[in-house]
């Protein structure tokens, strides 16, 4: 973190520097130039864009960062041990299925290694292979269709390669579990980015020659665009708003699987004789028996987990916001401490407490530990 301070405050650049260790030839050079012409080819969005691209030679290696001369000769830069994956720098990503929402259980369990784009397709093919695949009708053709947009899975895993900080000797991990899908980059936020101003578009860069190369290779767009569109995907395929978590130490995203269903939070309000949210609930008169208009009081058609919550809730001094913690996971699946307190606007503390609260009532179980703790519905009680 000293180190990655002393960058930022001089306005330097960790993968511009100087990569110790590491001998390149100019094959080595040559390779990479045709390498990263053959992705910014693979990558175009139409046949224009293809016609366009020109050849990547030692001058703009140079001018990105990704060369260094010194006294007419080429030395590699960290980026350049980063993006051919050829030594100097161990630099990997680990992927891993799980059994249920934390990572007691493996299911299956990957390291790539090799050039970052490779990385990128590998992670990407793996964790298609592991969410679910759907269909719909288009016209009269039938249409995949991914649990989760592909283009935001890839947009991620590209955003956690070229932001995460590789003075950080920790590998980017991406996880599948049974409701979730779950990125994790090294390193701290860069100085002067905060989560909501990232998730508003604010770009901080952190490595610019990597930058440069992934916006070479149409890897990324614009600067900043990434992380809105992202969440933008995500919303518009009926999901939650992905979770930003972290920042201090890590980075960790989370999109959740399967689509919102408010049928839970909804039946939780009418319990509770919450009718102020009802306008906001989508139409689901189709789903529920036709009686439903003609009964006040529909307490009796909620799951049994509402209709066992007490009356003396009320009488219970922070029933307001155990109220909408509750809702929160019935509506999500899961619920984090960080969650917690940016719901409820309180402080960490004051966060655990609640949350200890209604596992001690019986309402949450707590399942993970340390910073993968989350809180899930206590089927077994509540």
């Amino acid at each position: 973190m000293i180190k990655e301070l002393l960058f930022e405050g001089s306005n330097r650049y960790f993968d511009q520097a100087l990569c110790t260790g590491l001998t390149i030839t100019d094959e080595d050079i040559d390779a990479l130039c045709k390498a990263m012409k053959e992705q910014a080819v693979k990558n175009a969005h139409n046949e224009e864009q293809k016609a366009s691209i020109k050849d990547v030679g030692r001058q703009q290696l140079r001018s990105w960062g990704v060369l260094i001369e010194r006294d007419g000769k080429d030395y590699p830069s960290n980026a350049f041990a980063i993006l051919t994956g050829c030594g100097g720098l161990h630099v990997a990503t680990q992927c891993g299925v799980f059994k249920g929402m934390t990572k007691e259980v493996f299911v299956d369990r990957r390291e790539y290694t090799g050039p970052l784009w490779g990385q990128i397709d590998e992670a990407f093919q793996f964790v298609l292979r592991n969410i679910h695949l759907g269909a719909t009708i288009v016209g009269i053709y039938r249409q995949d269709v991914y649990e989760i947009p592909p283009d935001a899975i890839r947009e991620l895993i590209i955003n956690a390669m070229v932001h995460r900080s590789y003075l950080d000797h920790g590998t980017i991990q991406v996880a599948v579990y049974d409701n979730r899908l779950e990125i994790t980059s090294p390193g701290k936020l860069p100085m002067g980015q905060t989560l909501e101003r990232m998730k508003e578009g604010y770009s901080k860069i952190r490595n610019e020659a990597l930058a440069h190369a992934f916006s070479y290779m149409n890897l990324i767009e614009h600067w900043g665009s990434g992380i809105p569109r992202i969440i933008g995907k995500v919303k518009a395929a009926g999901l939650r708003e992905p979770e930003f978590i972290g920042g201090e130490v890590d980075l960790r995203i989370n999109i959740y699987r399967g689509k919102v269903n408010l049928g839970d939070l909804n039946s939780l309000n009418n319990a509770n004789k919450v009718p102020d949210t009802t306008d906001e609930v989508p139409d689901t008169s189709k789903k529920v028996p036709d009686t439903t208009d003609e009964v006040p009081n529909t307490s009796k058609k909620v799951p049994d987990n509402a209709d066992k919550m007490p009356d003396t809730m009320e009488g219970l001094p922070d029933n307001e916001q155990e109220q909408q913690v509750y809702k929160y996971v019935l509506e999500n699946g899961s619920i984090t401490t960080a969650k917690v307190v940016e719901l409820l606007g309180v402080k960490n503390r004051r966060a655990r407490a609640i949350l200890l609260d209604m596992v001690e009532g019986t309402y949450l179980r707590k399942e993970g530990a340390a910073r993968s703790t989350i809180y899930v519905k206590n089927t077994e009680g509540r």
